[in-house]
């Protein structure tokens, strides 16, 4: 799999401001350390130097995140109950403390801890730790609003804020009233549907929304299916039928993969977006209708006017609005937040409980270039969430490899050397691991033991 980014780069999106800390130390180095560190990052972060002071705090102001020694005059940390238990304004835990104890860090973490962190410390480490709690903690924010997205009909929201689709949206609202022909470009399975469907849903046409995968019907029926027929046209013809244009009257008819649709079929239709009135198959009148039309392709529809697979004239016609979606490798910070979405809603579709992902499941999502795209992201999620498996570990385990010999081999080789050589590609393929190597071979373990053996006259066979 090829990478788009390089690990050490920051791979997850910055963290907001808008998050609050309150630090409880009765060291007043301490306190003032972590408060000058994190108030570079953070909205609001206050300070005090017993449970006292920092639950009267706390009263007055929610915080995201509590810092507290757990060894403090009067009330320990760990005896914070009012924090500890109030679930209806639950922050998360870090625990700091300077005693080597092992009990007292079983008893931090069974109070509730989210980490544990011992004195001294370098700054790196505590920011590590806020930072995987302040991930968790948005991650339950951003699932909320999914929620509530999706309880109020929100399905077709385009996720994304990366600059390429803040450009797509604004494209999208400028366009979206008027009843100009739209055409999409893009790869397969980045979304050009969603992006038609948002443009019908702003349009404020009161039709309805109609796709048709052009690719899909048969040559021989597309124009019955699109303009209808009128009884016996054709064989089979028994009655009249309304095609899609009819039933998109007032709406919106999106033509999917349009660079699929046969050259007489490209006439024709173009003659509709001239004339806006279609002709059933079989019929003498035309018939006016009211539909705006967007299409889309995952071919690039220049290059097929340039091969003659494509009519010009219709391209023309067809390119007056262009919108072009940008693959997934291209807007990889929108990986995290399509993961988030895809999750929530794939959970609540399948009756399972939601799934949360660890930080080096979002690393390894987005360090992957997707050449499915959102189709492929969405179907890998669906898997992770039916096997139980997380994403990471797609990337964890030894990717199979089709071991293909070089060629070439000298001519005055023996059969048993080129076998050999042969064979110890296999295994290192399989990282050394003999047992993999031996059932893609079609042998034994125990006959690829002997044939390491032979070739190497009792030296360790050793593997797995």
């Amino acid at each position: 799999m090829s990478n788009t980014m390089s690990p050490s780069e920051n791979l997850i999106k910055p963290l907001p401001s808008a998050v609050s800390v309150l630090i409880v130390d009765d060291e007043p180095g301490m306190r003032s350390f972590l408060s000058k560190a994190l108030s570079k990052k953070f909205a609001l972060v206050e300070t005090a130097s017993s449970v006292e002071e920092a639950e009267q705090l706390r009263s007055r102001c929610h915080f995201d995140l509590l810092i507290v020694d757990i060894r403090l005059p009067g009330r320990s940390g760990i005896e914070w109950h009012e924090a500890l238990d109030d679930q209806e304004r639950r922050s998360d835990i870090i625990f700091m403390t300077g005693y080597a104890d092992i009990e007292v860090a079983i008893a931090a973490l069974r109070a509730g801890a989210s980490d544990f962190i011992m004195k001294p410390f370098h700054l790196e480490q505590m920011m590590k730790a806020v930072d995987r709690c302040i991930e968790r903690r948005l991650l339950k924010r951003e699932n909320l609003m999914l929620r509530r997205d999706v309880a109020i009909g929100y399905a077709s929201t385009i996720i994304g804020n990366s600059e390429p689709m803040m450009e797509v949206k604004r494209v999208i609202e400028r366009v979206a009233p008027t009843n100009a022909v739209v055409l999409i470009q893009g790869e397969s399975g980045t979304g050009k549907e969603l992006v038609a469907r948002q443009l019908h849903q702003l349009s404020g046409r009161q039709g309805p929304f109609v796709p048709v995968n052009c690719g899909a019907i048969a040559p021989e029926l597309l124009e019955s299916e699109l303009f209808g027929h009128t009884a016996g046209a054709f064989t089979g013809a028994k009655g009249s039928r309304e095609g899609l244009f009819s039933f998109a009257s007032g709406g919106t008819i999106f033509l999917d993969e349009i660079g699929e649709m046969p050259l007489k079929m490209q006439t024709a239709l173009l003659r509709v977006l001239e004339q806006r009135a279609i002709r059933p198959v079989g019929g003498e009148k035309e018939v006016a209708i009211d539909v705006r039309v967007v299409a889309a392709s995952n071919r690039n529809l220049a290059e097929e006017v340039e091969a003659g697979n494509f009519r010009q004239d219709l391209y023309y016609r067809l390119n007056v609005l262009d919108i072009t979606i940008p693959p997934l490798r291209d807007r990889a910070e929108d990986i995290v937040e399509l993961t988030h979405y895809f999750t929530l809603q794939l959970s609540s579709e399948l009756g399972v409980r939601e799934v949360v992902w660890s930080h080096e499941d979002l690393q390894k999502l987005q360090q992957y270039d997707w050449p499915g795209n959102i189709r492929e992201l969405r179907n890998m999620i669906e898997r992770c969430i039916l096997l139980g498996k997380p994403p990471a570990e797609y990337w964890k385990q030894p990717v199979r490899q089709e071991v293909v010999a070089e060629g070439g081999y000298p001519l005055e080789w023996p059969l048993k050397e080129v076998e050999k050589s042969h064979v110890m590609k296999v295994v290192d393929a399989h990282g050394g691991n003999k047992s993999a190597a031996a059932r893609d071979l079609g042998v034994s373990r125990k006959t690829l033991d002997r044939k390491y053996k032979e070739w190497f006259d009792g030296e360790s066979v050793d593997g797995e």
